[in-house]
């Protein structure tokens, strides 16, 4: 199934609103209106249990839980506030000319090979080169970021083979990530340091201000990763839709939110329910599991007219695959910058960008993931 969901979801979507997953005791949905019901439904589906399959209420969680993701109000308001406010518009603003340009410095050395890796050249190179500048770490074992957001994502489903392997060094990993969060590590003009001053103001305190450093370390770059891998995969099999782009360059932004909807980087989320409850008419007892699958949500056709189709004449608003609500991804506005910068300097450069071989995904529990997407491209 992770090597190619899509049919499971189909049946998932067909089989009822709510359907019931024995072997692992949780309730799935598939179809967009339950699971966006569920996303914002916060006070009846709590996140505090963890968004994987393991319940915190009776089970110990593998790491300190994220401040952002496995929290609810009020523990949740504070943190998300300063983030909000360390990732908004004026920060991005600033951001804005030099990713730009360095995309413009990538693009114009990768694309020189005529064929090339999309996934370790672009998709990983850009976001590993720009953003843990600008999160203000070091430059020394930023290799550890992929892997470690690798087992993070493998850690909400269940304990098989996947989580076992990076089981095995994740102490090591989790080591490293936990060091470049202090103070003392971070570049004093980064937004690790901006998220320091918010304790030095009273809005977060001492304690929570590594762990809010560690929710950008942490979901900040695979999901990036893996969001510009579906759009270059996207163009890559759409030749008309890459040279619609191309004549309307101000469509990269939504070119990303659509190859998004269509690939869901993130594809599943779970909740608990905090209180006897239904979904959809099914009773849903106290401290019972629900799995989203954001993947099936955001092609249900139900909700979307021609879903299985990449298409740049939509308006894809309104997709789950960052969620929704209030635990709505507070780094998407950064992950589009990434992809427009990326995605307008090969607009300049390429007239036309194809498979030069066959794409081989990456398996892991959360994330729909490449491994290697080949890709052809000829220059203007």
């Amino acid at each position: 199934m992770l090597e190619d969901p899509l049919p499971f979801q189909g049946q998932l979507r067909e089989t009822g609103p709510v359907v019931r997953l024995s072997a692992h005791d949780v309730y799935a949905l598939g179809r967009y209106e339950q699971v966006h019901a569920v996303l914002r439904n916060w006070q009846s589906f709590q996140s505090a249990a963890g968004v994987g399959l393991s319940n915190f209420r009776y089970e110990k969680p593998w790491r300190p839980p994220s401040l952002l993701l496995e929290a609810d109000p009020p523990h949740h308001d504070a943190p998300r506030a300063v983030l909000e406010k360390v990732l908004g518009p004026r920060a991005l603003r600033k951001l804005h000319g030099a990713w730009f340009a360095d995309a413009e410095n990538l693009v114009e050395a990768v694309v020189a090979q005529r064929e090339f890796d999309a996934i370790t050249q672009l998709a990983q190179a850009f976001p590993l080169r720009v953003f843990p500048d600008t999160v203000g770490i070091p430059k020394s074992g930023r290799e550890n970021l992929l892997p470690y957001g690798d087992h993070l994502f493998n850690a909400f489903g269940p304990r098989n083979d996947l989580f076992t392997r990076g089981d095995a060094s994740i102490g090591e990993l989790s080591a490293w990530v936990n060091a470049q969060c202090a103070r003392e590590v971070l570049d004093e003009n980064g937004f690790g340091a901006a998220i320091w001053a918010a304790a030095d103001r009273g809005d977060i305190t001492y304690e929570q201000a590594p762990l809010v450093v560690r929710s950008l370390l942490s979901a900040g770059v695979d999901t990036t990763v893996h969001g510009i891998a579906a759009v270059l995969y996207a163009f890559a099999t759409h030749p008309e839709q890459w040279s619609r782009l191309r004549a309307a360059p101000h469509l990269a932004r939504v070119a990303f939110d659509e190859a998004v909807r269509w690939e869901s980087p993130v594809q599943t989320f779970f909740r608990t329910a905090t209180r006897d409850t239904e979904v959809a008419g099914v009773p849903v007892r106290e401290g019972e599991k629900v799995l989203m699958f954001l993947g099936a949500a955001n092609r249900d056709p139900r909700r979307w007219h021609d879903a299985d189709v990449f298409d740049l004449d939509r308006d894809p608003s309104g997709h789950v695959g960052f969620g929704m609500g209030l635990h709505q991804c507070v780094g998407q506005h950064v992950a589009r910058l990434e992809a427009s910068a990326l995605l307008s300097a090969l607009a300049k450069r390429v007239e036309r960008i194809e498979l030069a071989g066959p794409a081989k995904r990456h398996h892991n529990n959360t994330l729909r993931a490449w491994e290697s997407l080949p890709i052809r491209v000829r220059l203007v």
